[in-house]
């Protein structure tokens, strides 16, 4: 499985407009593309910044949609009204999936990005599954967690959902433990970690671990 991640920043007050476009337009289009398998969004409504995810069957799909999503990522980026800097667009390989709970409605989640050793993918898929997976389904309120990596730069993304804010800092504390405790042991360099709200949840990427 991989995956196709949009992050940009809009106008907070243009969110909701942006939302209701992005599941009544972009949504059904690009679950029409082969290989498609679904999409989500999470949102910041504070600062107006939001990560639109497409999950795809295998690379070639990923790779065929491009031009077709460049044209649809143009459109639904006038909505959200006046995009600030610059907006990226990376690719990654879905390497681990593992739900507990179904994504409901006022769901939140926690991004961690990292970078790491080029060719230690395999390894980091192997310690994450080892030794996160295990742990982190017993924080309250954990729904699931996801590993995105990309071999060629070495970077990873990490969401972990909750079923809501309040719950998700509840577990802040033993999430970090086990954040600082595997990225140092795997050499993993944390270069962000961001918290969103859970707009749209249909990634429908299967169960992995």
């Amino acid at each position: 499985m991989y995956a196709r991640s949009t992050t940009f920043r809009g106008e907070p007050g243009a969110i909701a407009d942006g939302v209701a476009y992005v599941r009544d337009h972009v949504q059904p289009a690009v679950q029409q593309m082969e290989g498609c398998v679904g999409l989500s969004m999470l949102v910041d409504r504070h600062t107006g910044r939001c990560i639109v995810t497409t999950s795809w069957a295998d690379a070639d799909a990923m790779h065929r949609s491009a031009e077709a999503m460049a044209v649809i990522r143009e459109t639904a980026l006038r909505t959200f009204q006046g995009v600030a800097g610059e907006t990226e667009v990376a690719e990654w390989e879905v390497a681990i999936l593992h739900r507990v709970h179904e994504t409901h409605e006022n769901a939140a989640a926690r991004v961690i990005f990292t970078k790491g050793p080029l060719g230690a993918a395999d390894r980091i898929i192997d310690g994450f599954r080892t030794n996160i997976v295990p742990r982190i389904h017993t924080l309250a309120g954990f729904c699931s967690v996801s590993l995105f990596v990309n071999r060629d730069t070495g970077r990873c993304a990490i969401t972990s959902v909750y079923e809501d804010r309040q719950t998700m800092n509840r577990a802040k504390g033993q999430a970090q433990a086990m954040r600082e405790e595997f990225t140092t042991h795997l050499g993993m360099h944390i270069t962000e970690v961001a918290e969103f709200d859970v707009a749209l949840a249909h990634l429908r990427v299967p169960e992995t671990v």
